[in-house]
């Protein structure tokens, strides 16, 4: 609705917890999603004209009256001056919390003149520099990088208006905590506010089955103290509060005679209310759309193209909705390789659903329905702990920890200290050093310092300050990578002078196997598959390292590898360090390329004699395309008809014999190195340009779980499958058949 319309003042109204039968944990996003909208409708002085998006579970809570909204909000300008203790009391009887860093809505912290805080009705926190008690400027400034963004002259600090959190006693500012001064959002509302309702007898049954669950979560509160420790670790991120009772919700009855105070206008095929007393009788209409949704195509393109052409013969406009410019680009070169005349207008714009509208003669189609791809919402996020990673690192680290500094050398963490600097106290970290000598780190000088990681078990040597050992071994080091770099670019510069085979560029089966990933491309991800096509098409072999976490779409970069060297006649092979990995490749590869004529297949112990040697004779034959395997692949039995690419998954988990079989492999060949975890040596290489190097760095957003499915066959194959999971960060649970 909001990329269609481009409204400006359209706001999504969630309800404020985690989940729905848990009434402890609130959603800091949801907060701030709550918080943001009832700010907005409740200036009587400003604009109120607008939408509210909401769902049954967020009209069962009632909101603060307006009034309580309005008197709370906290304004700062730039040259006011403050009492900062005051204003601190204020934060705290706002449902404010006091810590080292903001990282989420609910937050402040201080350090010296600084003051940052996180509004429970903004995207990013502000950071407040303080001359004295004059207020000297305000930014807003982004938690990971904790750089500033643009100044403002004003900012409202808008409170917790949900519900109270622990520490939270008393109430110095009068915020509508109270039950007795809620309401529900309809009465928040003004009284000329005209309710769209769809399937309202649904909405109400979820709305009673919310009454229901509430109940039981009342009674098993009376029966058990929860407190605190019950929550884990996991759900730190999320505000915990206290003191939720009935009085906090609005039964569904009392919501549905709300509504039939006002405008309704019901959309749908399920009428509710045009069938009720209404004050508005005489006054119904109904308006009939001729609309139809998008039919489902299968990723068949001779199907879109026949549908689309009967509909240019009607006359209709026919639209093509994509959120990314380049599906739009790939479905153009698909419709010109395959000589489709149609007249579509592209629009670089995302809808939900594609539908037809025979009214208006429109055809409006989505790229993920054709593709058959995965589309997910976007919601306005808060910033998480998850996200800072140096300040989630500092976190983590305990006193008595080594730590590391770049100009220092090796010391011990000693905890967070406030020092007196230049007449104002800040926080600084404290690292002892050899001798007793100590060393405190300003906390805008964080990036300066890592945990120390060495070899398990060994307690490494501390650092004397003022000492010239570290800078002479940091020296030493340096000239040591030199020497080595120096005999290996030689190598490779051997290698690159070799000539390979330059693949042709994009087919359209490249081209639609690229759009039919169910997921949207992250920008590393789409930069990655740019640079090893690229690489594919020079004639020189291709030599490049795809660094990415765990999850973050490097086998959907090798997928689109593969297949681009077989689109050109060639073989690709697929070497993976377990038998489990191989066997999920396996299933992988087959399920993403099953549309396409090629050929999929593996190799492991767990085939047969016979079986392998079918497979090897296929290989030999160039009856296989993709093969994918363990080290039985570098084999001296397995044959290769025409290979043209070898991906090499983990490097790092092979031997050096290995390794050895594999410079002899990929001398002509183009090769293609997936990692999380690069050794040294090898990033060492990519980072001096010796091999070329693409680094996914942006996790996919909001994807759905991968279902792995997985033959135990022996005690070999749970080991594989205990090294796997472990090394991806997972866990594994077993239940056997009987006590062993």
């Amino acid at each position: 609705f909001e990329n269609i319309s481009s409204a400006l003042n359209l706001f999504y109204f969630p309800s404020s917890f985690k989940n729905k039968k848990n009434y402890r944990l609130l959603n800091a996003s949801h907060v701030m999603l709550r918080t943001e909208c009832l700010t907005r409708f409740s200036n009587p002085m400003g604009n109120r004209v607008g939408a509210i998006i909401t769902y049954p579970e967020a009209l069962f809570e009632k909101v603060v009256l307006p009034k309580n909204l309005s008197a709370n909000i906290i304004s700062i300008k730039q040259g006011d001056t403050i009492d900062t203790n005051a204003l601190f009391e204020k934060f705290v009887g706002a449902g404010f919390c006091r810590t080292d860093f903001v990282y989420e809505p609910g937050q402040f912290a201080v350090r010296g003149g600084i003051l940052d805080i996180y509004s429970f009705g903004n995207e990013k926190p502000y950071r407040i520099e303080l001359f004295g008690n004059e207020v000297d400027s305000i930014r807003i400034f982004d938690p990971e990088s904790q750089l500033s963004e643009r100044k403002l002259l004003h900012v409202s600090i808008i409170p917790n208006l949900t519900y109270r959190q622990p520490g939270v006693e008393t109430i110095p500012m009068g915020i509508g905590i109270d039950s007795s001064e809620k309401v529900s959002i309809l009465e928040f509302l003004p009284e000329n506010t005209v309710v769209w309702s769809e399937d309202w007898e649904f909405i109400k049954e979820k709305i009673q089955q919310q009454e229901e669950d509430l109940q039981l979560y009342s009674a098993l509160i009376k029966e058990q103290s929860v407190s605190s420790a019950h929550i884990q670790d996991d759900e730190e991120s999320y505000l915990v509060t206290t003191d939720i009772s009935e009085t906090d919700f609005v039964a569904a009855d009392i919501i549905e005679q709300e509504i039939k105070q006002r405008h309704i206008i019901e959309f749908g095929n399920k009428a509710y209310f045009s069938n009720q007393w209404s004050p508005y009788n005489g006054k119904q209409a109904t308006i009939f759309f001729s609309t139809k949704e998008q039919p489902a195509f299968n990723r068949n393109f001779e199907l879109l193209i026949k549908n689309l052409k009967e509909y240019e013969e009607k006359k209709y406009n026919i639209f093509l909705f994509a959120e990314n410019p380049k599906q739009l680009e790939r479905l153009h070169v698909i419709f010109t390789d395959l000589k489709a005349d149609i007249n579509v207008i592209p629009v670089p714009t995302s809808i939900h659903e594609g539908f037809i509208d025979d009214d208006l003669k429109n055809v409006c189609y989505t790229d993920h329905q054709i593709f058959q791809r995965y589309h997910k919402y976007k919601v306005k996020q808060a910033f998480s702990k998850n996200k800072a990673l140096t300040l989630k690192t500092l976190r983590e680290l305990q006193p008595g920890d080594y730590v590391t500094h770049i100009d220092h050398g090796v010391g011990v963490y000693s905890g967070l200290q406030k020092i007196e600097a230049n007449g104002k106290m800040q926080e600084a970290v404290r690292i002892q050093y050899k001798d007793g000598d100590l060393l405190y780190v300003n906390i805008s000088s964080l990036h300066k310092i890592g945990k120390y990681s060495g070899k398990e078990g060994t307690v490494p040597k501390m650092n004397k300050l003022g000492s010239d050992v570290w800078n002479k071994l940091k020296d030493k080091t340096k000239r040591q990578v030199k020497d080595i770099a120096t005999d290996l670019i030689k190598l490779y510069a051997e290698r690159k002078s070799r000539e390979g085979f330059a693949h042709q560029a994009d087919n359209y089966m490249q081209t639609e196997l690229e759009a039919s990933f169910i997921y949207e491309d992250t920008p590393d991800q789409a930069k990655a598959t740019e640079d090893v096509k690229r690489d594919m098409e020079k004639p020189s072999p291709m030599d490049r390292l795809v660094c990415g976490d765990v999850e973050f779409g490097k086998t959907e970069i090798a997928i689109r590898a593969a297949f681009k060297s077989c689109c050109d006649g060639k073989q690709a092979a697929v070497l993976v360090p377990t038998t489990i990995l191989a066997y999920q490749h396996y299933k992988t590869f087959g399920e993403r390329l099953k549309d396409f004529p090629v050929t999929v297949d593996f190799i492991n112990r767990f085939k047969s004699a016979k079986e392998r040697k079918e497979t090897l004779q296929k290989v030999a034959e160039g009856k296989i395309d993709i093969i994918i395997g363990t080290h039985a692949l570098l084999s001296k039995d397995v044959k290769f008809k025409d290979l043209g690419i070898m991906i090499i998954d983990e490097e790092q988990k092979f031997g050096v014999a290995a390794k050895e079989k594999l410079k002899q492999i990929r001398t002509t060949v183009d090769s293609l190195t997936l990692t999380a975890t690069p050794i040294p040596r090898t990033l060492q290489f990519s980072l001096m340009g010796a091999r070329d190097l693409s680094i996914i760095n942006t996790p996919p957003p909001n994807r759905q779980p991968i279902q792995t499915e997985v033959m135990v066959f022996n005690e070999d194959a749970i080991r594989d499958i205990i090294y796997y999971e472990t090394e991806r960060g997972g866990q594994v649970f077993f239940i056997h058949n009987r006590i062993k």
